[in-house]
């Protein structure tokens, strides 16, 4: 089974310390120490503000949700928060077992959208990772790398390949087991919402603003 992960969070430790102040003994009481000057109330508040928004840098969030996809961004230190179209693929009983994730790309570019889809490691990489929109035709991508998450596949789509998605009602995912390479796992890809929540990740291209 696949195993996923978030990202990292950014800790931020913050530690405050002011200088001792002596006192000297005298024949008369001593005069009252001063009573340490407190922040303006404004500048606490900014100060916890940038601090709380330092602590999310580097956080994943979902910014909307279309029908079956998240469109999932990252916290940046300059605002600007990368985005990609999400969705998690799940076995009948509900199991996570895949993971398919899409970008647009900048014009001129040779495909208009990558995909990342992650698959167990117990895949046969040969196999390659077989992609079918509504039993058409089948297009085969290879493997890009495996890591502890699992197999990856960094597809590049034209816009033909979109177009049928928009178009699709379902995408399946195919994969050969490297225990059992006589048969084949197909996972369902949701294709409900794929042509609202990809205008949005166009949206995010710094081209498209």
């Amino acid at each position: 089974m696949v195993k996923f992960s978030n990202a990292m969070p950014l800790i931020l430790a913050l530690v405050m310390t002011g200088p001792a102040l002596g006192q000297e003994t005298a024949p008369a009481p001593a005069p009252e120490a001063p009573a340490a000057q407190e922040a303006p109330a404004e500048t606490t508040a900014t100060t916890a503000a940038t601090t709380a928004a330092g602590d999310e840098i580097g956080k994943p969030y979902v910014a909307e949700t279309f029908d079956d996809w998240q469109l999932r961004c990252v916290h940046s230190k300059d605002g600007s928060d990368p985005c990609q179209l999400y969705q998690l693929l799940t076995e009948a009983n509900g199991n996570a077992i895949a993971e398919i994730s899409l970008l647009a790309l900048p014009e001129g570019s040779d495909a208009v959208a990558g995909a990342t889809i992650i698959t167990p490691l117990e895949t046969l990489l040969p196999q390659m990772v077989n992609i079918t929109v509504d039993k058409g035709k089948t297009k085969r991508y290879p493997f890009t790398f495996c890591a502890n998450v699992g197999c990856v596949a960094r597809v590049g789509l034209t816009e033909e390949d979109l177009a049928s998605f928009r178009k699709g009602n379902t995408a399946v995912i195919s994969v050969v087991p490297v225990a059992d390479p006589s048969r084949t796992v197909d996972v369902s890809v949701s294709l409900k919402g794929f042509t609202a929540g990809f205008e949005a990740v166009k949206k995010t291209l710094p081209t498209a603003k």
